[in-house]
């Protein structure tokens, strides 16, 4: 039976969301997923059908949602489902929204340079063979300094600053790429990388948001057994919005 896989794109335009979509939903079907694309908020109403995934994919810049939600996404991937998205079209999304945060690892807070900044995306060698064979690469595109979970796994970094700014004053400092955490049973993957669909394109971002949905999708055949209905889930920080 195909693992099933949910694609909700939206928001700010200029992240090319559409087309992302379209990437995204091309590398699932290679992999034999069911896609379901939708460009409405509304697709995370039902939250039992959130719960029948094994693959969530967000791709909404910015934007506001509303809170309830947010907590039927919280509920299926603590169930086992995964989640799994790039640049801000995950973690610049409901920036109002902290338990969204919270789910997801971490949240843009700036692009030094804006667009066209060549850098450097350096793998790193931790206990994840997700990125395993897949060598440093440069890139032409924003470079995201991002507020992260320290509970992530850093599976890739770049190094800032490239451009000066006010950060600069502070010393070098490595900020995480890629990473991976857990949310209750499931998987949380995220590549900071795929500005507009060029970027998502290039093979080596390919390759990584292609393992990346690989793993997060297999969480739910591994845990969801350990998950019961009775269980009492995590309802978010009561003064979150």
């Amino acid at each position: 039976m195909p693992k099933k896989a949910l694609i909700v794109w939206g928001g700010w335009d200029g992240h090319e969301p559409e087309q992302v979509a379209h990437i995204f939903k091309q590398t699932l079907e290679e992999e034999q997923f069911q896609v379901e694309v939708s460009n409405t908020l509304e697709s995370y109403a039902d939250a039992e059908k959130l719960k029948s995934l094994d693959l969530i994919v967000p791709h909404w810049t910015m934007g506001t949602i509303p809170k309830e939600y947010v907590h039927h996404i919280s509920e299926a991937i603590q169930s086992g489902v995964g989640v799994a998205g790039c640049h801000g079209g995950m973690c610049d999304a409901f920036r109002n929204n902290v338990d969204w945060q919270f789910i997801t690892g971490g949240n843009w807070v700036a692009h030094p340079g804006n667009d066209g900044v060549d850098y450097t995306v350096q793998i790193k060698h931790s206990s994840s063979s997700l990125l395993e064979g897949i060598e440093d690469f440069n890139v032409c595109s924003e470079q995201y300094y991002l507020h992260v979970d320290p509970a992530v796994e850093v599976l890739a970094t770049t190094r800032f600053p490239i451009i000066e700014g006010p950060h600069s004053t502070n010393k070098a400092v490595d900020m995480p790429v890629v990473w991976t955490k857990r949310w209750g049973l499931g998987r949380v993957f995220y590549c900071s990388l795929g500005h507009q669909a060029n970027i998502v394109a290039m093979p080596e971002v390919t390759t990584i948001m292609r393992r990346g949905f690989l793993w997060a999708a297999e969480g739910k055949e591994r845990y969801s057994r350990l998950y019961t209905e009775k269980k009492e889930t995590y309802t978010g920080m009561g003064d979150s919005q």
